[in-house]
């Protein structure tokens, strides 16, 4: 299939879900250990999401491994629909899961007696190095997709932006709490954890729904792919530009108008090379064209299809 990363460019996705896989698995670790330690909400909240940003990151190797699996007779589009159905698998947990934060949080609120926080300087310490962990990976995962355009990395990559709201929240919290004695703070910093982890369940649902419900690609992408085929040497023009995403994937499907008294092969040519040139600028598109001389008069039982 067109638009299957080369071999350098699949390892440095591999290694961008491995690094992914790792930080989440020793913050996991840390927070544990922290909320053992301190009983904060805020540290809670981000332990949870730190376990979901965990299976979030095995499911997203296994998605890049799984993508990179060239068709086969049963799927002869490609494999990459399985990252959407697991999409909406992960975005259910996380919407499952932040509404128990935040039911928590507003009983830890609505209580009379104050929280009690301990061992702050402790669950301080481990969120520090939450953040500085979850930054680098940030780092790396941001060259890779710089380096391979995989939007894979790239969701995993604004997913752990994300994260670093909560995790320097809890430190504020738990300064509060030594400081000043602000204990309550701790839930308020857990419910707006909750509010962001419900946002994005929402858009990790959304996204995925839409592919596989075959929604067209970006009106960007599609921009682009026009302007690409209009401006392309012996393209005369092009019609019925159809595209649909599938995971990681974006299928193109477009006519292009060619001069008819050109040879087969020549305008064989043309259409090969204005597919190198869609999948140059966008690595993950799967681009079929369909060429018809100019002029020709569409049959009335073949109407014309949108995009």
């Amino acid at each position: 299939m067109s638009g299957i990363a080369s071999a350098p460019e699949g390892r440095l996705n591999i290694s961008a879900g491995l690094a992914s896989v790792a930080v989440a698995v020793t913050l996991v670790a840390l927070k544990l250990w922290a909320l053992g330690q301190t009983g904060a909400l805020s540290i809670a909240a981000t332990l949870v999401d730190s376990a979901l940003d965990l299976l979030m990151s095995a499911g997203g190797l296994v998605a890049i491994l799984y993508a990179q699996k060239p068709a086969d007779e049963d799927h002869a589009f490609g494999h990459t629909s399985a990252e959407d159905i697991a999409a909406l698998m992960q975005a259910a947990l996380v919407l499952v899961s932040a509404c128990v934060i935040a039911g928590a949080a507003l009983r830890r609120l609505l209580s009379v007696a104050p929280p009690e926080i301990a061992s702050e300087g402790a669950g301080a310490a481990v969120l520090g190095v939450s953040v500085v962990l979850t930054a680098g990976l940030v780092l790396w995962q941001r060259r890779v997709v710089r380096r391979t355009g995989n939007p894979v990395v790239a969701a995993d990559s604004l997913h752990y932006v994300g994260d670093l709201m909560p995790a320097l929240g809890g430190l504020v919290a738990l300064w509060a709490s030594a400081a000043y004695g602000l204990t309550r703070i701790d839930s308020i910093v857990a419910l707006a954890a909750a509010g962001v982890m419900i946002l994005g369940a929402g858009a990790i649902g959304r996204r995925a729904f839409d592919a596989l419900m075959d929604r067209r690609a970006d009106p960007k992408v599609i921009a682009g792919i026009e302007g690409i085929a209009s401006g392309f040497p012996g393209v005369r023009g092009h019609h019925d530009l159809r595209t649909r995403t599938a995971g990681s994937r974006i299928f193109v499907n477009i006519h292009i108008e060619l001069d008819g008294d050109q040879t087969l092969d020549e305008a064989h040519a043309i259409g090969a090379a204005l597919r190198r040139e869609i999948i140059r600028v966008y690595p993950q598109a799967d681009v079929m064209i369909h060429k018809d001389p100019v002029g020709v008069e569409r049959h009335p039982e073949d109407p014309r299809i949108g995009r």
